[in-house]
């Protein structure tokens, strides 16, 4: 059975979005397809002003809203200016956030060094990154455990350490409530080895 153009271009649209297959995109799409006229136009300017509304903060490439001058991080005088937490996307930054163990200031880099799908320092933003260290004494690598993420990391620590900045990388570990019987060996090899004193 044919779909009607319409209901294709809409699969199509969705499966283009990270973490959605063609299964999930096709749900996706009968579900708005059975939703409130109302309600998917709402879905729909939410999208547009999204994408219209944002963009990234010009200091540290945070999501930030095109009217303001820059994010809400950077614009916050109770930040610590001298620490500097390097991450891959801005969805990184909430999830440190939640943690209410930082008090720095961020640099999204928006991706991680890939040469398999021709993402190079040039694609990321590095260059910014490098031109705001001025009065920066610590940057924390807080890129992913993947190889990727690894490789990143590696890539800024060098550069890093010949400008004279203290390069230092989040630790790895377990999960609290986790127990040692279900970690991987790479997860519970890497807590063994950055263990700390108590």
């Amino acid at each position: 059975m044919r779909y009607p153009t319409p209901l294709l271009t809409l699969i199509r649209a969705l499966s283009r979005l990270p973490g959605i297959g063609p299964k999930s995109a096709q749900r996706l799409a009968f579900h708005l397809f059975n939703r409130p006229t109302e309600e998917v136009l709402a879905l729909a300017r939410a999208l547009e002003e999204a994408k219209t509304g944002l963009a990234r903060c010009p200091r540290c490439a945070h999501v930030m809203a095109t009217d303001e001058a820059a994010c809400a991080v950077c614009t916050d005088p109770a930040r610590d200016t001298a620490l500097l937490c390097v991450v891959e996307q801005p969805a990184d930054v909430l999830a440190i956030e939640r943690s209410g163990e930082y008090a720095g200031r961020y640099h999204v880099l928006h991706g991680a060094l890939s040469p398999m799908h021709g993402v190079g320092p040039d694609e990321l933003t590095i260059a910014l990154l490098l031109e705001r260290l001025d009065g920066v004494t610590e940057v924390v690598l807080a890129t992913s455990t993947t190889v990727e993420g690894e490789a990143t990391a590696l890539f800024l620590a060098q550069r890093l350490r010949t400008l004279g900045v203290r390069v230092t990388r989040i630790a790895y570990g377990l999960p609290v409530g986790g127990d040692l019987e279900y970690a991987d060996e790479v997860t519970l090899g890497r807590a063994m080895t950055h263990r700390r004193d108590l």
